[in-house]
């Protein structure tokens, strides 16, 4: 069974970088889709970047430029980039792997079908 675990959160002053990473233990796979998730306090889950099976990406507007989604195929591991990071960036940051068919304009939703990482928490404030 393929269990998706995330790691590099942490705090950081604003303007600051983190990278994410999601690494998925168990068997190699590969999904649909794949997806960073996160959700802020007293906000629902909201999608942040996804990179598709044929390696295109997509991102949510307020990533503006700052983020970057990337997958090391060989380490089975999902990465985000994110840099300038402002405080409204303040979540708890969720992997999710979606094995079978999503509708591309559909990416940011969270599914309850996707496995799902345990999340990382990211705190920026000064």
């Amino acid at each position: 069974e393929v269990q998706l675990v995330e790691s590099g959160g942490g705090s950081v002053q604003p303007g600051g970088s983190l990278r994410l990473s999601c690494a998925a233990s168990g068997a190699t796979f590969t999904p649909y889709l794949w997806t960073w998730y996160r959700q802020r306090a007293g906000k629902e889950r909201e999608g942040v970047a996804v990179m598709f099976n044929d390696d295109s990406t997509n991102y949510r507007d307020f990533t503006k430029g700052r983020f970057i989604i990337s997958r090391d195929k060989d380490k089975n591991t999902l990465y985000l980039q994110m840099n300038n990071l402002a405080p409204e960036d303040t979540a708890m940051y969720y992997c999710a792997a979606d094995l079978g068919f999503v509708p591309a304009f559909q990416w940011w939703l969270p599914r309850s079908d996707a496995l799902w990482g345990q999340g990382t928490q990211v705190t920026v404030s000064s």
